[in-house]
């Protein structure tokens, strides 16, 4: 048995190599799609393209996709890009890809392009065919769901515009953009998450001071020290960033110590065991198991590079501090009352789930602790059943790993189902709310 032992150089995987691409037909110049459709997704990142595949292999083909980007996936790999990414910290089982039809899944995917991936990223593979934890490097992940776009035709489906609102009626769905308005017979929010914002005590509210900015910002340029806040993933790629540019960084950890795992939530709640352990309480409990198991973690990989980097006095880690302002400058008070001053902040505060609130009409949406009101068996919306979700904004139904990629396609599998069987029998099942 192959035995997994993180090394640091599994976040050198190579980017932009040239993989081999289905021929797909030119999309078109087009202004708006039809008025009208069977299904409106909102959202044409990693989720709103499981949506898509999954319900063209059920037969549904009149699709609309609206996405702000315009490409499919374009705001999530936007990002990744922006930090420098080069692998995932999802293994090679999660992936947007259909289960239960003849699909082309992730590590299929690999496989096939062996000859292309590097000694390190063939170990992975094989870690990952005897079912042990493995890491999928940023650009094959890329490639596979550029494959899926091509054979499930969802490229031509894709609209840029950004949605306004969202107005569902016992009949019908509106979805208005700023572009062009389509009626449908369903829609599925595939909203991701957003950034959280700084806290309002910390500059007075409003943009961050000169010098500051978030994680998916362009970074301030130039200077030789830096400031990170945060203990996820995503600040870790942060300092690692600004240590290979040379510069000091300071890094602020609320926690009393960083969190290493190899995923944010205990992996017991991607199998099916797991969300019945959820599926198993009230709402108070899942509330509590999402507080409690749901944190910030940073892989193992990145532990000897940081370890490395504060022996060395390039990293300096201010464990246990929060911070209490942030001026122009840029200077930082911690509630110590520790002063911290650099040539530039970034923030990596975590992300909120996008649950419809603005898009919806507030009684649709039933917002409660953060949390829209959904059914469990199709996570449409109680109040609502041509409105679904796929995504974040379905974890207090999924569980803790409704936030990941896995749980994307856990929740596709019941709303594509769902919305299939409407439209075949041509009404929509009765909803109960969680």
């Amino acid at each position: 048995m192959i035995t997994f032992v993180p090394e640091p150089h599994l976040l050198e995987s190579p980017r932009g190599r040239d993989w081999p691409r289905l021929g797909a037909p030119a999309v078109p110049a087009r202004d708006a799609p039809g008025h009208t459709a069977d299904v409106v997704i909102v959202g044409a990142g990693p989720a709103g393209l499981a949506v898509a595949s999954a319900l063209w292999h059920h037969g549904v083909r009149d699709v609309v996709l609206v996405d702000r980007t315009g490409r499919p996936c374009g705001r999530f790999f936007d990002r990744i890009d922006r930090l420098g990414q080069r692998v995932l910290r999802s293994p090679y089982e999660h992936h947007p890809g259909v289960e239960g039809y003849r699909d082309c899944e992730l590590l299929d995917f690999a496989r096939l392009h062996w000859y292309r991936l590097t000694a390190v990223e063939r170990r992975e593979i094989r870690m990952a065919q005897a079912g042990h934890r493995s890491v999928v490097p940023v650009d094959v992940f890329e490639a596979y769901c550029d494959h899926l776009v091509t054979s499930h035709h969802v490229a031509e489906k894709t609209w840029q515009a950004s949605v306004r609102e969202v107005l569902p009626t016992s009949e019908a769905v509106t979805v208005r953009a700023n572009r062009f308005t389509v009626t449908a017979q369903h829609a599925v929010l595939c909203l991701g998450e957003e950034r959280r914002p700084g806290p309002e005590a910390w500059w007075g509210g409003g943009p961050p001071p000169r010098g500051v900015s978030y994680w998916d910002e362009p970074a301030p340029p130039g200077g030789e020290r830096r400031l990170v806040v945060g203990a996820g993933l995503t600040a870790a790629h942060l300092i690692t960033g600004a240590l290979a540019a040379g510069r000091q960084v300071h890094w602020v950890v609320r926690e009393p110590g960083e969190r290493y795992q190899c995923a944010d939530v205990n992996s017991s709640f991607f199998r099916p065991e797991g969300r019945a352990r959820f599926d198993g309480v009230d709402r108070a409990g899942r509330l509590e198991l999402m507080r409690r198991f749901r944190r910030a973690s940073i892989m193992f990989e990145f532990r000897p590079l940081l370890q490395q980097a504060e022996a060395d006095g390039r990293l300096v880690v201010h464990r246990g501090e929060a911070v209490k302002e942030i001026g122009d400058g840029v200077v930082c008070r911690l509630e110590s009352g520790r002063r911290i001053e650099v040539d530039s902040a970034v923030l990596a505060l975590g992300t909120t789930p996008s649950i419809g609130a603005g898009l919806l009409p507030p009684d649709v949406v039933g917002e409660r602790d953060g949390w829209p009101d959904l059914d469990a068996r199709t996570l449409c919306y109680a109040r609502t059943p041509r409105v679904s979700v796929v995504g974040a904004a379905a974890a207090l139904v999924l569980g803790p790993a409704g936030r990941n990629i896995d749980g994307h396609r856990v929740a596709t599998a019941r709303v594509a189902a769902s919305i299939a069987h409407s439209l075949r029998h041509g009404r929509v099942p009765a909803v109960a709310g969680v």
